[in-house]
């Protein structure tokens, strides 16, 4: 892919340092990131970046809070495009593989969410928090809405005790025992997909599960069995 022009690039200098940063993650790992390597390969003097990044650490919170919202946004748009009542179950579903089609296409992105730290870094939990809770929406709004007709039997499952860290479940939940239910099984389901998604775009599938979409449609499938139910004995279609 053709890099843009200087000109461009000096049209939207935060992009293009951006665009420049997730070049050196892809090609060198996010624990290379330069401020001054940055600067040298657009063709700006490193005050010039200072400007709109005073640090490293804040060029990574950008780029976490931009690889957030990307990943919430292939959800929420997979989630929106089911729409109507009696499909929540397709909705929950087509959110699953919107996770893993994304990873897949964005990996150094995911990893800097999930995966690699970067080396002294400490991410501003309550200034990332609105994209971070964007990012499991769909997720939650699925599982909120099996809930809400019956389809999900929280005393058949085991909830994790969540910690109120930081101010998690209060920001999630807002003393609503309810959404706190929802967020525990959406926070359990999460686990087990994000599981093979980091292991499949690691390289670290097992052997006998070399085709990463036909493990992870598996999965899925395994999911709804242990979690959702029929409604008023109708059948039940996975998928």
């Amino acid at each position: 892919m053709a890099r843009p022009s200087k000109k461009q690039q000096l049209e939207n200098l935060p992009e293009t340092i951006k665009a420049a940063a997730w070049r050196q993650i892809s090609e060198s790992g996010a624990s290379s990131l330069s401020l001054r390597g940055i600067a040298r390969e657009i063709g700006i003097t490193a005050p010039a970046i200072y400007n709109y990044y005073p640090d490293r650490d804040a060029l990574v919170t950008a780029l976490i809070s931009d690889a957030y919202t990307s990943f919430g946004d292939r959800q929420i748009d997979a989630m929106n495009s089911i729409p109507g009542p009696g499909r929540e179950l397709e909705r929950l579903r087509a959110t699953g593989l919107a996770y893993r089609a994304w990873a897949l296409d964005h990996p150094h992105r995911y990893l800097l969410i999930f995966g690699n730290p970067v080396p002294g870094y400490i991410p501003p939990i309550q200034e990332l928090m609105p994209v971070m809770m964007r990012s499991i929406s769909a997720l939650t709004d699925t599982i909120g809405e099996l809930y809400a007709i019956g389809m999900i039997d929280p005393q058949a499952i085991p909830l994790p005790q969540i910690e109120n860290t930081r101010g998690f479940c209060d920001t999630m939940a807002k003393g609503d025992q309810n959404r706190l239910t929802v967020l525990s099984i959406a926070l359990l389901i999460w686990s087990r997909v994000h599981g093979l998604v980091s292991l499949e775009i690691t390289g670290k599938l097992p052997p006998f599960a070399s085709d990463g979409a036909a493990l992870f449609e598996f999965e899925l499938d395994t999911i709804a069995r242990q979690f959702i139910r029929p409604v008023q004995d109708k059948a039940f279609v996975i998928s």
